[in-house]
């Protein structure tokens, strides 16, 4: 009970001392909780959305997904007699054939997109009695006839859409357009797609150009039937027809469900553990902050706990005194984080809601693990950071009662420390060497794991041994220029270079990753530009930048621009099964099917043969690395199984070389020899097309193309410099969503930094009551203290930026091996980060400076 009590009693008196420790566990816990607490809400959210949208069993062409997309353009669909076969079936109630498709862009009368930008998709279907059981109509009535369309209230509410607007539907059968005739909302939370609702014929004729066909068929079971033997009973009733024997799917409102939730968890589950992972990041950072607090905290203690050694506390009530100190910090400060967690997955909620996503707090799901999770963090942080100073609380001897606070550096053990950390930082980079010689990506991926934790962990235990050197030449580059207050702040920081090294490791793990990711993502842009300038050929790029593909009659148009002189389709074959000539078989293989002039607009070096022949009746080419592995050569035939069509033998007429970033790895043949192949109802349609313009001719023939897609809004036109830019804008927001996520860890570390300083000046109350009766002034003061917290950021900023530009490096030359060759380093930006650290460090100390100039000189002299 003792130990609670002065636990407690060490707790409540140096709460202000614990408060920017416990910010460090309520920031760690309060992203792993709101991490959590957003993805089920989100996960709740598409699982009401499915359970409510379900009918009690979907009965689909084999083969369809959830949102019913097609590579041609026109969504896969059963005949409209299935209807009629269905309602016979023993247990069902009703049946009622659907028409709807996602291969659609809907524009308003300014040809504006009205499409999410969120990435959820755009769906153009029939009204249906089913649909009315889940939406209801708030304004005007039902679409009647091909001129009126009915749109959902959310996407009228985004776009100012009203009654009598028109919008228009394009897709692979052209461009439809009518007047919005009815609102409907959801009686579910919409997470963020556009509907737009026809009546029956004219969804049919606009989303697939046929009469009496429909993509689905919705089905009610009668009362007393489950949705189980309502599937076995039409599954039989479907067995008679022609498409029987695996040409439907048929599937219960659960499974449909379920298949449409896997789809979504997938990409859920990457942006998940991603939050996750810089969260456990912050909070590694959080024990170097926990870890100072406790060591300068039993420091400044030492004569209390030499005292209470004296009265007969043995080291193990001093030991457990310590750590339930830290266990109160971490169970307040978990306790505290858990609630910001939930106010944090909020303000998540919100900022989705601005993107297009809508997510409504009535679905807010905290699952009872989410809590326990965070605490658990949060408490097992602490009491690992506590841990080696409770343990040197607990050596300190009774004697220490009459010394003065302090206690003395162990020389052996800063020994021991320096030949462990250049024993680990040594192995750390022989690991990133090796990545750097490495032949195949999957054994470089493994060596560059090793280095980076081997190199941070060695940099870590040797930090407070290179502190002194590092801080040493920093004060004779920067502090010595501020005369004997700069002096006084160098010699501050290297009072204690374990404490000054430990401060400066939590600011270097946040920016070894900043300068690591910056050089990744230069070398990206870099090499990619270099392949760009030395293989395209071509003068434009049509494509799509939310992944439309592209309709005949948008490539019409491309081809009737004036200026044009060549047009190049690309397609994109996926599931192809490639048999060689020793039997052996290749699955699921894309191809890649162009015109001819391809071999124009793409430069492709070729190992044997000339890609320009591979574009021949019945040839293809095949890359390095596949013709090794199956053992093809120039003359090679290979059987090609095409999807949805039939096998055809091919000629390998070139092998392209490994060496290139765009195309890396494409099989290639022509689109006439695929066709020869492959139905024309199933064709896939254009990924990109590629234009080259007349000599002379290359702005106005811009000009004419953008113009000529004018009424296709969901494509864009580029040159080369409209990609270039593109791509480093792709690279450069995915950087900074990475930067964003990591500023958490910085921010923890800066809290290291006013934390440390703060107890500094606590630990040096008396000495600095005595500069102050010597003569030195309040602004002096502040200005030593300032000038302690620059050296140590930028000590911090050096060792992390020169960490990270090491493994930015090794990770660029691993990259090589998939055509990045370009190692590019960002001196603007390690320059502007290395300068940024100084002003962190600037800021990190006001509050200490502020409080150290406001000291009572005689009441600071008078301290023990």
């Amino acid at each position: 009970m003792s130990t609670t009590r002065n636990a407690v009693r060490g707790f409540l008196a140096h709460k202000g001392r614990m408060a920017l420790s416990g910010i460090a566990v309520l920031l760690s816990v309060a992203f792993v909780c709101g991490t959590l607490v957003f993805t089920d809400t989100m996960n709740t959210t598409f699982d009401k959305l499915f359970a409510t949208t379900s009918a009690d069993v979907t009965v689909s062409p084999e083969g369809a997904d959830a949102e019913n997309a097609s590579s041609t353009g026109k969504p896969p669909v059963l005949p409209a007699a299935v209807v009629a076969d269905i309602e016979r079936a023993e247990g069902v109630a009703s049946a009622e054939g659907a028409v709807f498709s996602t291969n659609v862009t809907v524009v308003d009368a300014d040809k504006e997109s009205l499409s999410p930008t969120s990435g959820a998709p755009t769906i153009v279907g029939n009204w249906t009695d089913f649909d009315a059981r889940t939406m209801e109509i708030a304004d005007g009535a039902a679409p009647r006839g091909s001129g009126q369309v009915m749109v959902d209230a959310d996407t009228a509410d985004k776009h100012g859409l009203a009654l009598g607007d028109t919008v228009s539907v394009i897709n692979v059968n052209g461009t439809h357009t009518a007047e919005i005739s009815g609102v409907a909302a959801f009686t579910v939370t919409n997470p963020g797609a556009a509907v737009f609702y026809f009546d029956t014929p004219t969804a049919q004729q606009t989303l697939i150009g046929e009469k009496d066909v429909f993509t689905d068929v919705y089905v009610t079971a009668a009362d007393g039937h489950t949705d189980e033997q309502v599937k076995k009973s039409v599954t039989a009733a479907l067995a008679g027809t022609a498409a029987a024997g695996g040409g439907y799917k048929i599937l219960t409102a659960d499974e449909f469900g379920d298949a449409a939730s896997a789809d979504f968890a997938g990409v859920l589950d990457v942006m998940k553990y991603a939050m996750l992972g810089f969260a456990l990041l912050a909070a590694m950072v959080g024990v170097f902050l926990i870890f100072n607090t406790f060591s300068m905290l039993v420091t400044q203690r030492t004569r209390e706990i030499g005292l209470m050694r004296a009265v007969g506390s043995s080291r193990k009530q001093v030991n457990q005194t310590v750590l339930a100190e830290a266990l109160i910090l971490g169970v307040v400060g978990s306790a505290l984080g858990v609630g910001a967690g939930i106010g944090l997955a909020v303000l998540l909620m919100e900022a989705m809601g601005a993107m297009g996503m809508n997510l409504s707090t009535d679905d807010l799901t905290i699952a009872w693990t989410t809590p326990v999770a965070g605490v658990v963090l949060g408490v097992v942080v602490t009491l690992v950071a506590a841990y080696l100073p409770a343990r040197r609380a607990s050596k300190v001897s009774p004697m220490a009662a009459l010394r003065d606070p302090g206690m003395p550096a162990d020389t052996r053990a800063g020994r021991i420390r320096l030949a462990v950390g250049t024993v680990l930082t040594l192995a750390g980079a022989a690991a990133l060497y090796a990545t750097t010689r490495a032949d195949a990506a999957g054994t470089g991926s493994q060596w560059l794991g090793l280095g980076i934790v081997t190199t941070l962990v060695g940099f870590i235990v040797v930090g407070p041994v290179l502190a002194s050197g590092v801080v040493r030449v920093l004060g004779l580059l920067v502090l010595r220029l501020f005369g004997p207050v700069g002096r006084m702040a160098e010699r501050n920081a290297l009072r204690n270079p374990r404490r000054t090294g430990a401060t400066g490791a939590a600011l270097m793990i946040g920016l070894a990753l900043v300068a690591c990711l910056s050089v990744v993502g230069s070398s990206m842009v870099a090499s990619a530009t270099d392949q760009l300038d030395k293989t395209v050929g071509t003068d434009f790029i049509i494509q799509s930048p939310g992944g439309q593909l592209i309709t005949p009659q948008a490539v019409d148009a491309v081809r009737d621009a004036e200026g044009v002189d060549r047009v190049t389709e690309y397609k994109l074959l996926p599931d192809a099964t490639l048999t060689m000539p020793d039997g052996r078989v290749a699955e699921k293989e894309w191809l890649n099917a162009a015109d001819p002039s391809y071999a124009q607009d793409l430069r492709t070096d070729t190992e044997a043969g000339d890609l320009a022949d591979a574009y021949r009746p019945d040839s293809m080419s095949v890359f390095g690395d596949f013709a090794e592995k199956y053992g093809l050569t120039i003359g090679s035939e290979v059987k090609v199984g095409f999807p949805g069509g039939e096998t055809g033998t091919l000629t390998v007429r070139a092998i392209t070389s490994d060496e290139v970033t765009v195309d890396k790895g494409a099989l290639y043949l022509s689109i006439d020899t695929a066709a020869k192949y492959i139905p024309a109802e199933k064709m896939p349609l254009d990924a990109m097309v590629f234009a080259g313009a007349e000599d002379g001719q290359e702005d106005a023939a811009y000009t004419a193309v953008k113009a000529a897609l004018d009424d296709y809004p969901q494509y864009q036109v580029m040159d080369q410099t409209d990609y270039k830019e593109a791509l480093q804008d792709q690279i450069g927001q995915m950087l900074n969503i990475v930067y964003a996520l990591l500023a958490l860890a910085v921010i923890v570390a800066v809290l290291g930094v006013v934390n440390t300083l703060a107890l500094s000046v606590v630990e040096r109350t008396r000495e600095i009551g005595l500069m102050r009766a010597i003569g030195l002034s309040r602004r002096q003061l502040r200005r030593m203290i300032r000038l302690e917290s620059v050296v140590i950021a930028l000590f911090g900023a050096l060792l992390g930026l020169g960490l990270g530009m090491g493994w930015g490096t090794a990770a660029q030359q691993l990259l090589a091996l998939e055509g990045l060759t370009v190692l590019e380093v960002p001196w603007p930006t390690i320059l502007g980060v290395f300068a940024g650290s100084a002003v962190v460090g600037l800021l990190a100390a006001l509050a200490p400076a502020y409080r150290a100039g406001r000291m009572n000189v005689l009441g600071a002299i008078a301290t023990e």
